[in-house]
């Protein structure tokens, strides 16, 4: 699923495709992927604007015009290629706007989220139940955030409206790099604990970003979560595996006790 990382690589694309470059034509291959918006409007409220620079909050990636703004989710299967008008289609593009000789595809196979057409006001709405971007949050803020929450830390990391970004692979790969068990109450870290999580959330956020998804490298707990015989990258030992809040959760239960 994409994460924080991805989008922001979606991001780039966007910039480097697009940003600048006027909008010749849009072509809406699945309307199923439209929220409150027609494929007829699409096309007619975008045609002949610019891509600006576009921003990213979370999950959700804005690409501004000088006109409306598209909003863009990416659900489970969803990503953002740019590609020469002459290129092939592949079948799961559902919507492409071209831009002089390059195309910004937003191509998806299980179609979970998609594209809305948003004003400011609109924008505002969509994203009024977000939390703050987990890549700009601030230490003193996380800790407010933290503390007032009493589900389990994985929940609370993952929960969009309190922090936007993180996902699964992130979570499980963050509270493994603060030695943190995945089931502690959020309200119940200690000080020290908090400033741990917030510290390797902004390590792991960053090298994520640099790598454009969370990485599979073997010095990772992601890149060893899905082996066959799972072992910690740190000590060897076995890693373990539930579902915490109806989440697949994989921890190292020697590195990460469940109590301090």
């Amino acid at each position: 699923m994409p994460e924080l990382p991805d989008v922001e690589g979606f991001r780039a694309v966007l910039a480097s495709c697009a940003q600048g470059k006027r909008i010749k034509r849009v072509d809406v291959h699945d309307a199923g992927v439209l929220h409150g918006v027609s494929a007829e409007r699409l096309s007619r409220d975008l045609e002949g604007h610019r891509f600006t620079a576009p921003e990213r909050h979370g999950k959700w990636l804005l690409a501004r015009t000088d006109g409306p703004t598209v909003l863009l989710h990416f659900g489970m299967t969803g990503e953002l290629v740019c590609c020469r008008e002459a290129d092939p289609p592949d079948p799961h593009d559902r919507v492409v706007f071209t831009v002089g000789r390059d195309q910004l595809r937003y191509r998806d196979q299980r179609k979970l989220q998609g594209l809305w057409l948003a004003d400011e006001a609109d924008v505002a709405r969509i994203l009024d139940d977000q939390g703050v971007d987990a890549m700009s949050v601030k230490r003193a803020e996380f800790d407010e955030l933290l503390s007032r929450r009493r589900s389990r830390i994985k929940s609370a990391l993952t929960n969009q409206s309190v922090l936007a970004g993180l996902g699964n692979l992130l979570a499980d790969e963050i509270l493994w790099r603060a030695r943190l068990h995945p089931a502690r109450r959020a309200d119940q870290l200690t000080d020290d604990e908090r400033h741990r999580l917030h510290t390797e959330m902004r390590r792991t956020l960053r090298s994520s970003v640099r790598a454009g998804r969370v990485p599979t490298r073997k010095s990772w707990l992601t890149g060893r979560r899905d082996d066959a015989a799972p072992a910690c990258p740190r000590c060897d030992g076995p890693l373990s595996r539930t579902r915490i809040g109806g989440r697949g959760t994989v921890w190292c239960p020697r590195c990460q006790p469940d109590s301090p």
